[in-house]
């Protein structure tokens, strides 16, 4: 999850720290490292001394550094390193057992024996995990005999000999080909939603057969199809080590350091460089390149997208499909990057703007050609809030979408969410819009300051949320602008996935009284604050390499009544069920969660502008209760809670289609739900409008968006609410939804 975030850059001349690490993290002693390293051990060595330094003066609550925590080091490690007990035999954890207590005195002596000792052995077992599946699979499986496996992996015991490890190879390969198998042979027999085996895992997961109705199926033997699923699962399975190959030490060596930085709270870890660019252009939406995006397949570079206003897209010479061959830095030779990593082909490819970069491409056709592009700001246009027109009853209304609180840290005259959402106020406004969702399920949280900007726009000059820094005063953080942008009736949804910035924001708006949030029971639940710290600001003459940054929690915030959002999140004003009403999901779920505290509250004055609130909600409740879909939806979730609880699968042909066959009767019971439909329909604002006749990229990302709002019946409450607070009643006709053949009235 994306935290609320302050960052720490490079550049001194602008510090977008709000309150700063404590002086002793700054007055940290900087590393006279002038002798020339060689080896990653080195590096590694040094980031460990650099990540417990910092994290231990600069944490908002740093926990002891002793057995207890080498106790957890180690449990998290090793299951992050094999999850499923496929790897290690328990002859591998007997030896790593012995460090289970030592991890933290070779972390502060900077001794990586114990990581030393685990990266080997999975490298040992990973090659031989090659031959293990290579072998299973090269003859047919005898799906006659009865057998079954467990998929709760946690409590099944390491294999004790290679022999026990082959066989859980063996009945894990064979329940994804049986999966695999069953969904082939039902398709051949026509039988359609059929239910699949949800292992958890991509590695045992092949990809499903498309289903085409209007296409005749060959009918082919079960020998046939039994060979095709065991092919499904080997192709599933060299993609997957192919990958794995591509890994190197530092990759292995961030899991590790990644299981000691998370030792303190959830949403403190390290960041290699790699992962460092990539969560800056999360943040920003945008980056320096070609804009393209590509995949790998076996050795070769495929482009499987040309984003839209990126110079690949201007330029109408790549297509969807072409292979990359050769990638040359303007007038330099070609470097051919067949079997490269695919994130060592990206670093070549993107660069600097106004710099060229010259491709070698096999084209879809055959063809082999060299194409030059001048690199580019590409902006990712998913990224960025986007809104939408609705018109029912004679009243218009709108709906901005916003999927992050994105900013550009490098650049305050950048595009960022705050602005971004004024516009699209501005604009709904001139479409003469009666009502505002803001929609924020999903947004995993983002910059704090745009959030602040973002909710003073529906407010009053005045408080939005509270921070605190461990030991020191409370800072209130305020709206200071007396213009309100927008003042009509307003409603913010929210749903599990909605965190930390998007929390802010819909306490902020359910404290002043000022809209009705709906959604999930409650949201994520995360009310901490990080800060990304560039850790190579504290070595002096490295000649290391980057060595990456390290996102740690340094506050709390929270809301202006005083209460936190963290573990227990904001809870809907108006609950709406949904799929994931009795599944454990949130922070509140999480290991090493940090604790919910309170403090006093803010100054604030409730909004008094919308007298029919209450009314609004209890309507709302009542129509929930009341509606039929929503209580299907509740049954649904129950169901799905029931499947995730069932871990053991028959590895019989015939029992497992069965059983199968049962999850295809009472699925369909829920098919009415992704059949669902409403008849409103959703438009373009005028200035998408225009963008869309000329942009046929942006214009099928808007229908596609526009599609799925008319399946959306959590929207389309939303609107119910916006007519109940209208000042003047709204004239409500007969609404239909669809539900394929049949018309209910709502």
């Amino acid at each position: 999850m994306d935290a609320i975030l302050f960052f720490m850059k490079k550049n001194f001349k602008t510090l977008l720290l709000v309150i700063g690490l404590s002086a002793s993290l700054l007055a940290f002693s900087v590393i006279d490292f002038k002798q020339e390293v060689q080896n990653d051990p080195e590096k590694d060595k040094m980031l460990l001394e650099l990540l417990t330094f910092v994290i231990e003066r600069g944490h908002y609550d740093p926990i002891a550094i002793d057995d207890n925590f080498s106790k957890g080091v180690y449990k998290d490690y090793i299951e992050s390193l094999d999850p499923s007990k496929r790897y290690f035999l328990q002859s591998d954890i007997d030896q790593f057992a012995q460090y289970e207590t030592l991890i933290d005195d070779q972390i502060k002596n900077k001794d990586l024996t114990f990581f030393d000792l685990t990266y080997a052995t999975y490298l040992k077992r990973m090659e031989e995990s090659t031959k293990f599946y290579k072998d299973i699979l090269s003859k047919p499986f005898d799906f006659s005999v009865k057998e079954e496996l467990d998929t709760d992996y946690e409590k099944a015991p390491y294999a004790k000999n290679e022999n026990e490890l082959k066989e859980r190879w063996r009945k894990q390969i064979k329940l994804s080909t049986l999966s695999s198998l069953v969904d082939k042979l039902s398709l051949q027999e026509g039988s359609s939603n059929v239910a699949s085996v949800e292992l958890g895992d991509e590695v045992f997961a092949p990809k499903k057969e498309e289903k085409k109705s209007d296409k005749v199926i060959e009918k082919k033997s079960y020998e046939v199809l039994e060979k095709e699923a065991r092919e499904s699962s080997l192709n599933s399975l060299n993609d997957y080590f192919n990958f794995m190959k591509d890994l190197d030490r530092n990759d292995w060596f961030g899991l590790y350091i990644n299981a000691i930085a998370s030792r303190f709270d959830p949403h403190t870890n390290y960041m290699a460089p790699d992962d460092k660019e990539r969560f800056d252009v999360s943040m920003s939406g945008k980056f320096e390149g070609i804009g393209a995006r590509l995949q790998k397949k076996n050795d070769l570079t495929e482009i499987i997208e040309l984003i839209s206003g990126g110079p690949a897209w201007r330029g109408k010479e790549l297509e969807q499909g072409d292979v990359i061959l050769k990638v040359a830095q303007g007038n330099e030779e070609p470097v051919d990057i067949v079997g490269m990593r695919l994130d060592d082909v990206v670093k070549k490819i993107k660069g600097p703007k106004g710099t060229e970069v010259r491709l070698t491409v096999k084209k879809v056709d055959g063809t082999i050609v060299v194409i030059s592009l001048i690199r580019d700001t590409v902006e990712t246009e998913e990224t960025y809030a986007k809104s939408s027109v609705i018109e029912r009853n004679g009243v218009k209304y709108g709906i901005i979408y916003l999927p992050k609180f994105y900013i550009d840290f490098e650049n305050k005259d950048s595009r960022d969410a705050a602005k971004d959402v004024a516009i699209e106020v501005e604009r709904l406004k001139k479409e003469g819009v009666k009502g505002i969702i803001m929609d924020v399920r999903d947004n995993g949280g983002g910059s704090l300051k745009t959030v602040v900007d973002i909710t003073g726009l529906f407010i009053e000059q005045g408080p939005v949320v509270q921070i605190k820094s461990a030991g020191a005063r409370k800072e209130v953080l305020f709206d200071r602008d007396p213009q309100v942008q927008w003042d009509g009736p307003l409603v913010v949804m929210i749903n599990n996935f909605s965190a930390s910035a998007s929390e802010i924001l819909a306490a902020a708006i359910q404290d002043y009284k000022r809209g009705v949030v709906i959604g999930s029971k409650q949201s994520y639940g995360k009310g901490t604050v990080q800060n990304v710290i560039d850790l190579n600001q504290f070595v002096r003459g490295n000649s290391a390499g980057d060595l990456g940054a390290l996102k740690t929690t340094t506050q709390k915030f929270y809301r202006i009544n005083g209460g936190s959002t963290q573990l227990e999140g904001v809870s809907s004003d108006v609950v709406m069920p949904d799929r994931y009403s009795y599944i454990d999901i949130g922070e509140r779920d999480m290991e090493n969660a940090m604790p919910w505290t309170k403090i006093d509250p803010a100054n604030y004055s409730v909004w008094n502008k919308t007298n029919n609130f209450d009314k609004a909600v209890e309507s709302s409740r009542k129509r929930i209760e009341n509606n039929e879909q929503f209580q299907l939806i509740d049954k649904g979730a129950q169901w799905t809670k029931e499947r995730r609880d069932v871990t053991v699968y028959s590895l019989n042909l015939e029992e497992f289609k069965s059983a199968q066959k049962e999850l295809e009767v009472k699925s369909k019971e829920y098919k009415v739900l992704s059949d669902y439909t409403n008849n409103l329909v959703f438009k373009p604002i005028t200035f998408d409008e225009e963008l869309m006749k000329t942009d046929v990229s942006f214009k099928e990302k808007r229908e596609r968006w526009f599609e799925n709002l008319g399946k959306d019946i959590y929207v389309e409450e939303a609107l119910n609410v916006l007519d109940d607070l209208q000042t003047n009643p709204v004239i409500k006709g007969q609404v239909n939804f669809k539900k394929k053949d049949k018309l209910v009235k709502s």
